[in-house]
């Protein structure tokens, strides 16, 4: 008889108020209200799985509202914002100093509103045996510094690092420039872009000597059709924030080594607002924030930003 130690995750949601629009003129040509018309927003593509099912689940409860998601790199999301032809995004960092000041320059109220936590993951092909690396390490790589796998394993045959990003505007490289690099630019020669997060995954599969960097909930979240939680070509690297990565202190993106502060690669996904009306693009935003898509954000593998957490540890005994 064996007894195993499972870690039970559990979520204890908090309400949120919501807001109701009273009747107004339209402005601009909008027609929206907080739960109904069509309206365009825009969103990372690395966040398009459970931003999917958040857009799902409010059409459903809503049935006169239509949502129309651009999903494209993070750059260009925000700049649709700031020329107003958008009025919400979904992004993984809040409005620059820079950015506010614009906005309000303009008589306007810009909102940012955090909804849930990401672990930045890295993939490797799964003939690569090197699965544990230090933040340091992935400095290392991006600036060019290490350059092949024979530097981090002299036993290694994997030759050159080749490093794939989604896009070469998305938030991934932001995050890593501000976050991993202090702001130094990435200065590697073998650091490439693909279109999507399902074409680095395609391109990892393929390439033993690749390092993938994706949003983690691609691989948690078995509702994409990448089905990366169970694609046997592909590991996720488990990362230290000590200066030697052993198995024992290096840790993958799953949810609660997110919450206990273990996965040294995490970010902070916001819904950024600038809706004069407060009208359906707060709907959505406000929806996502609220138990419900609270909720669903836990269920994708994410953290989300509002719930309390509660861990317990379970015996279960196996005949």
């Amino acid at each position: 008889m064996k007894h195993l130690s499972y870690i039970i995750v559990g979520l204890t949601l908090t309400a949120t108020l919501w807001v109701s629009c009273s009747e107004r003129k339209p402005k601009g040509g909008r027609t929206d209200t907080y739960s109904s018309g069509v309206i365009s927003f825009a969103s990372d593509e690395s966040f398009s799985p459970i931003i999917e099912e958040e857009r799902e689940v409010f059409e459903s409860i809503y049935p006169k509202a239509r949502l129309k998601p651009i999903y494209t790199n993070e750059t260009d999301a925000v700049n649709k914002l700031m020329k107003g032809d958008i009025c919400l995004v979904i992004t993984s960092r809040d409005f620059s100093s820079k950015e506010l000041r614009n906005l309000q320059d303009r008589t306007f109220m810009p909102r940012a509103i955090k909804i849930a936590y990401d672990g930045l993951a890295l993939i490797v092909n799964k003939t690569n045996t090197d699965t544990c690396l230090t933040v340091n390490d992935i400095g290392g790589i991006l600036s060019g510094k290490i350059k092949s796998w024979k530097q981090l394993n002299p036993a290694s045959n994997k030759g050159d690092i080749e490093v794939v990003f989604d896009t070469q505007k998305s938030s991934a490289i932001n995050w890593c420039v501000d976050s991993i690099l202090k702001g130094k630019p990435m200065t590697s020669e073998n650091i490439m872009a693909a279109k999507t997060s399902k074409e680095v995954i395609d391109y990892v599969e393929k390439t033993p000597n690749a390092i993938g960097v994706i949003g983690s909930n691609w691989l948690n979240d078995k509702r994409d059709t990448t089905n990366t939680t169970f694609n046997k070509a592909i590991t996720v690297v488990s990362v230290s924030s000590m200066a030697k990565a052993t198995p024992m202190n290096s840790w993958k993106p799953y949810q609660y080594y997110i919450y206990n502060g273990n996965y040294p690669l995490v970010r902070t996904i916001y819904a950024l607002l600038n809706d004069p009306l407060n009208a359906l693009p707060w709907g959505f935003a406000h929806f996502i924030e609220s138990p419900k898509g609270q909720m669903i954000i836990f269920k994708s593998g994410l953290l989300p930003y509002r719930g309390d957490m509660t861990v317990r540890d379970v015996n279960v005994r196996q005949e």
